[in-house]
């Protein structure tokens, strides 16, 4: 399987076009926010040369280029882990991405509206960043409980997963990145 990327940024902010330059999908690009409700998944080929000489040389039946599997995931708004616009439903979409890509709306044009009713790049990043921890908290949350359930019989790597993931948690809760928490504590994630 190829790489996954989920593409994400407010209502209106350019997601489905530029789903659309990457993929050639043709996604319905309308100028009211929730266009896209159900995310719209494009797979592209990656062109390698490298592949074409190998495939010269052994002469296989076929052969599969690794590809990228691009994510147009609805819109978030400010409130979105919480139920608002879409819901949290954007979660089930987003967890399966190896990488997200955030869309910036930096355009002012008076056919499209914003949901905040100005173009504003800095809040915007902030408004998805902030529902992207929340949902992450969320998940952490319902981690923890279970591991504390297996810690209490003794099990000793559900201890020790419970104790980093409580860590990273109040890293979170202080506004920090999770990236950030791996680099500072040297964290290994699983391959």
């Amino acid at each position: 399987m190829g790489f996954r990327c989920g593409i994400v940024g407010l209502p209106n902010a350019g997601k489905s076009t530029i789903f659309n330059a990457l993929t050639a999908a043709g996604a319905e690009v309308a100028s009211y926010p929730f266009s896209t409700i159900e995310p719209n998944v494009g797979v592209v080929p990656v062109p390698d040369r490298r592949l074409e000489v190998l495939a010269e040389l052994i002469k296989p039946r076929r052969v599969t280029p690794t590809t990228l599997r691009f994510v147009d995931i609805a819109g978030l708004v400010r409130g979105a882990s919480h139920g608002e616009g879409l819901g949290n439903q954007f979660l089930s979409h987003i967890r399966d991405v190896d990488a997200v890509a955030h869309v910036l709306r930096c355009f002012e044009d008076g056919e499209v509206s914003h949901p905040y009713g100005s173009v504003d790049p800095r809040r915007d990043a902030e408004v998805v960043n902030l529902e992207l921890v929340l949902a992450d908290l969320e998940v952490l949350e319902r981690r923890i409980q279970r591991l504390q359930k297996l810690a209490r019989t003794g099990d000793k790597e559900a201890r020790r997963e419970m104790e980093l993931l409580e860590g990273l948690k109040a890293w979170l809760e202080e506004g920090k990145r999770a990236r950030e928490f791996l680099q500072v504590h040297h964290v290994e994630l699983p391959k």
